[in-house]
């Protein structure tokens, strides 16, 4: 019999549901399939889980082919399963696994805590859709909870609207992506600057030393609500620092806080092979600083004009503002290599919308109400690297790349 002739393919051939479970400890894979190697059967499906210390196992397996060998098989496994104080059931069918349904998607739910009801209305929503939960497997224990869902026999779109109407009730963030070859390829990911890869507005530490802070605020917060045109909001601001000193370009640079999450989430990217760019409505005088800490592979702002070592109160050349993030992330993308449905936006203000909608996946953080609505998915805890499990990235993962890495400060 040749490898691509096995025994009992069929979907009518008689199978047997091998499932042990009981307190886990090394060898019992092994020894399971050592016991069932003497009855020559083909392994069909395998799936293996451990929770706080106990397995379950459960094997699929072609039944053997010798008459009265089905009863001897129970019997050896059962005996064999008490040897090791374990737990043995057998079931009798026939065929694999019914067929997936068609539409696959990776559904993954962050909870800080993660709660039995939250889960529950979930799983529902998933339902009523009519997708079917093929696997749940857990991404994350801390700084979140992070789960990962496999459903099928539901589209992607349909079900993450369904998905982000539940999550914005029940208070979760969930993030659901198509699934196939290019959920772990490797992407660009491309995020905006202030409140996202940093926790300052820059021009409000620019405004501060130039005394009139609580004005750009104010406009700042109109802007990023949508509230005002952010070009003309940037000329407005920018504005009111003319005549700073340039040396305040260092002191700002030194007062930028970088968000909690953020080394670790651009480092475990880049050791992953992904590009990581930022493009930001501030100031190349800090996002150029951050491009060189960071490692990063784009960056793009707009430019404060300096005449005679003084601030104008101007800015020179290309505006980045809500169109122009967009088509920053297209350009990136293109000189990546990478096509636009591989690329991840992340985003808190009204002028990051048009780059989160035109990314494949575009992630609302710690966003305005008009961004988390109008985004793919929205992630509302302060810790920038949860956006990795969105991604499927494990905290396993991040673990082996910060072992490797300073401990990550600011």
């Amino acid at each position: 019999m040749s490898a691509s002739q096995p025994r009992q393919t069929a979907d009518a051939a008689p199978t047997l549901l091998v499932k042990i479970f009981g307190k886990d400890r090394p060898g019992i894979t092994a020894g399971l399939f050592d016991t069932l190697a003497s009855y020559s059967l083909d392994v069909i499906d395998i799936e293996q889980v451990v929770t706080r210390g106990r397995i379950v196992l459960c094997a699929l397996v072609t039944s053997p082919e010798a008459g009265g060998a089905e009863g001897e098989l129970r019997a050896t496994v059962h005996s064999w399963a008490e040897s090791l104080k374990l737990q043995a059931e057998i079931i009798s069918g026939t065929g694999d696994n019914r067929p997936r349904g068609s539409g696959r998607s990776h559904v993954t739910v962050l909870g800080h805590p993660l709660s039995a009801e939250s889960t529950a209305a979930i799983a529902a929503r998933i339902t009523a859709t009519g997708g079917n939960i093929d696997r749940i497997f857990r991404l994350a224990k801390y700084p979140v909870t992070a789960v990962e869902f496999a459903v099928s026999g539901t589209e992607t779109e349909p079900l993450r609207t369904a998905l982000a109407t539940e999550a914005a009730e029940i208070g979760v963030d969930v993030a659901v992506v198509s699934a196939g070859l290019h959920h772990r390829a490797q992407r660009l990911v491309v995020m905006d600057v202030d409140s996202t890869l940093i926790q300052d507005e820059v021009i409000e530490l620019f405004a501060a030393h130039a005394g009139c802070e609580e004005q750009v605020a104010e406009v700042t917060a109109r802007a990023m609500a949508g509230e005002l045109d952010f070009e003309q909001s940037l000329h407005a601001r920018v504005a009111l620092l003319a005549g700073l000193d340039a040396s305040v370009v260092d002191k700002v640079r030194a007062e930028v806080r970088l968000t909690p999450g953020a080394r670790t989430l651009i480092r475990t990217l880049k050791r992953l092979g992904y590009q990581v760019g930022v493009v930001s409505g501030g100031f190349t005088q800090v996002t150029d600083g951050l491009k060189d800490q960071l490692g990063l592979d784009f960056a793009s702002a707009n430019t404060l004009e300096i005449v005679d070592g003084k601030l104008t109160g101007r800015v020179v050349g290309e505006i980045v503002d809500r169109a122009g993030k967009a088509r920053l992330l297209r350009r990136f993308a293109a000189e990546a290599g990478v096509p636009l449905s591989q690329t991840v936006a992340i985003g808190d203000g009204a002028n990051d919308l048009d780059m989160l909608n035109a990314a494949g996946l575009g992630v609302a953080f710690n966003a305005k109400p008009v961004v988390r609505r109008a985004a793919h998915t929205a992630v509302n805890v302060p810790f920038l690297d949860t956006v990795l499990y969105l991604l499927g990235i494990t905290r396993e993962e991040v673990e082996e790349v910060e072992a490797t890495e300073p401990a990550e400060s600011g």
